[in-house]
């Protein structure tokens, strides 16, 4: 039955895309997120986003969307990264071991232009921030439960066989969509919609503390201190989260307050440390192979990491560094660019805010670019700490920051009666706005 619904629901959305791609790149995202064929057991493990991607990219083409193809710096380095991390590949210490994961990123990229080409228009931008948050927000909101339930007792783990599995993954994550999470609740025009992303911020905090995850915490923390910074009633702000984190950390297992002390005295915590020596030999095979790196995910390999630090290399592990697995798969070119993508996603969202006020510029922009700032810096602060240089959720952030920059500013309609002729010429067939259509 769940295969019979799952397919369905697919085959609908990808006749949707036919004629209106951009619902293809929603369905790509969430299959992405959701990954709603890991419960379907006669379609596990088939690989439906490589359909959704072909017949989402057909129907680019079809369409005529190709047609109004865009490059700017959002754009360049998208394709940049992706092309660096071929080349890469090329000079890999390990291919076989490297291969999937490059192979992995690279179409992840190549989609997420997708997304920064059509996410143009308000409609389809909210629909994609949507997604988004309601692919993590359910998972968060299950968290939240088990963590009430268990007493905390247990660490709440994000969705199998994905990026965001481990406790720490899916505690950033969670981290990332919160300042979402407030936008899409000043755009909310009901107030059951209003309450119930509330309920979901808080269910969210708690999904965060019940991962047991410092790096989690660490992120949920510059989410409140900036939040705390940004508002104009600090009082209540800190009233309101003293309300949700007093009880939350009451009931919390002694083992997570011991936990989180930790974070205080790091070097003299193991976990910690092996991370720092995982950072080591990541910058060392860096520096060996400054250009194309060892390739992905070959610093973890004994083989390899032995070959620049033999102590540190019979430990070889994880980076748990977005930014160190990018130095040590793809070099210091490699990290360039992806620090550069991010870059450019960030500064596309500053241009947008910076010219609030302007004429013709629609209230929602700037505080949307604002709301994805503030996620891009919680997971650039939590991605220190984590691998997750891969994970689909940031990159979409960037793509809709660049859908954002690029969107022309909205005219305002001239007074009633002001152009007679115009108002005459009843006989015109009448189309609904470009913003109602995906």
């Amino acid at each position: 039955m769940r295969d019979f619904l799952l397919l369905s629901a697919l085959a609908t959305l990808l006749a949707l895309a036919l004629r209106r791609p951009f619902v293809g790149v929603l369905a790509w995202a969430w299959f992405s997120i959701m990954t709603p064929h890991q419960i379907a057991y006669g379609v596990y493990g088939v690989p439906l986003n490589l359909v959704i991607a072909a017949v989402t990219m057909f129907a680019y083409v079809v369409s005529g969307e190709v047609m109004k193809f865009r490059f700017d710096p959002v754009i360049a380095l998208i394709l940049g990264l992706a092309g660096w991390l071929t080349l890469s590949q090329l000079f890999s210490l390990n291919p076989e071991n490297s291969a999937p994961h490059t192979d992995w990123f690279v179409k992840t990229l190549l989609f997420i232009l997708l997304c920064a080409q059509m996410a143009t228009s308000k409609l389809r931008i909210h629909a994609l921030i949507w997604v988004i948050v309601a692919g993590i927000g359910f998972f968060a909101a299950k968290g939240a439960l088990f963590t009430v339930i268990t007493l905390g007792e247990f660490r709440v783990q994000g969705l199998p066989d994905t990026i965001i599995e481990d406790n720490n993954h899916f505690g950033i994550a969670t981290a990332t969509i919160l300042p979402l999470i407030l936008y899409l609740r000043t755009q909310a025009k009901t107030a059951w919609l209003r309450l119930g992303l509330a309920a979901l911020l808080v269910l969210s905090v708690l999904a965060i503390l019940g991962t047991h995850s410092r790096g989690g915490f660490i992120a949920l923390a510059l989410f409140g201190v900036v939040m705390w910074f940004r508002s104009r009633h600090k009082f209540a702000l800190a009233a309101a989260a003293f309300a949700v984190l007093a009880p939350a950390v009451a009931f919390m297992p002694a083992k997570w307050g011991e936990r989180m002390t930790t974070i205080t005295s790091a070097t003299e915590d193991k976990s910690f440390m092996g991370r720092v020596d995982a950072w080591v030999v990541n910058a060392k095979l860096g520096a060996a192979h400054p250009l194309t790196g060892a390739g992905l995910r070959n610093p973890y390999l004994f083989e390899v990491a032995s070959t620049v630090d033999a102590e540190r290399g019979a430990r070889a592990r994880a980076a748990h560094s977005i930014y160190f697995e990018m130095l040590g798969g793809a070099g210091f070119v490699g990290l360039g660019l992806y620090l550069g993508l991010y870059a450019s996603g960030f500064l596309a969202a500053w241009g947008v805010f910076a010219r609030r006020g302007e004429p013709g510029m629609e209230p929602w922009r700037p505080e949307l670019a604002r709301a994805i700032q503030f996620s891009l810096i919680v997971f650039a602060i939590g991605g220190a700490s984590v691998s997750m240089e891969m994970w689909y959720g940031y990159l979409m952030l960037i793509a809709c920051a660049g859908g954002l920059a690029h969107m022309t500013p909205r005219l305002k309609a001239p007074p009633k009666y002001a152009n007679i002729q115009a108002t005459t010429q009843t006989n015109r067939p009448r189309t609904a706005p470009a913003i109602t259509r995906l």
